[in-house]
């Protein structure tokens, strides 16, 4: 196991429209399926409520479980059309997973312009600093998570293009 997770993908959209789908707390929910009521602020803790993707009908499906459970992060940085990072407890949405005090990885979406688009590196890291009971089923959740979701905001951003 690692302590992190790497994912790429290109996406056909220029970088500001990337941006914004990530870094606009309506845009990020919408594709994401969370609903926030603030927008994202560098150094702020936020919460929302899991609503479910609006993008892909299968994802969404997934998610349906969770539907109504909270949702906390902390932004991070916010580098316009460059990074945009949050920490978060992995897998929260898990009944008796965390505790408000144990440790939280780091997921940074990295925008690289290309000639054919913008590629989305997403990592996220520390889950060595996870407890270790819970550690391998954050970091399988998410590695499959992460699939999803880059598959969610490509599809996403060519709907709104």
């Amino acid at each position: 196991m690692s302590d992190r997770i790497e994912k790429e993908v290109l996406l056909r959209a220029p970088v500001d429209r990337v941006w914004r789908a990530l870094s606009d707390s309506s845009e990020f929910g919408h594709w994401f399926g969370v609903k926030f009521d603030e927008p994202f602020q560098p150094g702020m803790p936020i919460s929302g409520v899991i609503v479910t993707t609006k993008v892909d009908t299968d994802v969404a499906e997934m998610q349906r479980q969770y539907e109504g459970k909270p949702f906390k992060m902390t932004i991070v940085e916010m580098k316009p059309e460059q990074l945009f990072s949050f920490r978060w407890h992995p897998n929260a949405v898990e009944p008796g997973m965390y505790d408000s005090n144990d440790p939280t990885t780091l997921v940074e979406f990295k925008l690289t312009k290309m000639t054919q688009g913008v590629l989305l590196t997403v990592k996220e890291s520390g889950f060595d600093s996870i407890p270790v009971e819970h550690r391998a089923k954050a970091f399988q959740a998410n590695e499959g998570g992460w699939n999803l979701m880059l598959k969610v905001i490509g599809e996403y951003l060519a709907q709104a293009a």
